[in-house]
């Protein structure tokens, strides 16, 4: 049985917009815990990735408008929100920044589990190769945290 271009489209415009709204979740998680961070050079890096997955979802939100989706409002996911406000609990209570590091950990592997997934989805090769070579950052970024938090627990 073939597949139609309606329910090609309809995966491209769910997978894209599920990716989406994990990067609303991890640009607001970056911001929210780069704020918060002690240490200047990561604090930089946090905010730096947060407008990385503003990039990113530009980047997402363009090719689902050449697709002939125009109604591109998301907002980010309500396990973000919880995360986000878990993370805000544990500065509050004073967990530092390894305690901080290890709640944007959590977030990244979310994230990478979103593209993981996404890029198993039959799309248009130019969203392909946009997912994989933003996954190839999401990966690197996940790295960079959970390197960083290892140091902060030895230290």
């Amino acid at each position: 049985m073939a597949i139609t271009d309606a329910e090609k489209q309809s995966s491209l415009n769910d997978t894209l917009r599920e990716v989406i709204q994990n990067l609303i979740d991890g640009q607001e998680g970056f911001q929210t815990i780069g704020e918060q961070l002690k240490d200047e050079s990561l604090k930089r890096y946090f905010l730096a990735e947060s407008l990385k997955r503003a990039r990113f979802r530009a980047d997402l939100e363009n090719e689902l408008h050449h697709a002939g989706f125009h109604d591109v409002k998301e907002s980010g996911t309500v396990a973000g929100k919880l995360h986000r406000v878990w993370g805000d609990l544990k500065a509050k209570l004073g967990g530092g920044d390894h305690s901080l590091l290890a709640t944007a950990e959590q977030g990244e592997d979310e994230a990478k589990k979103v593209y993981a997934e996404a890029i198993k989805e039959t799309l248009p090769l130019p969203v392909h190769k946009i997912l994989s070579e933003q996954y190839a950052h999401i990966q690197t970024s996940h790295d960079f945290v959970r390197n960083a938090r290892d140091q902060r627990k030895a230290a």
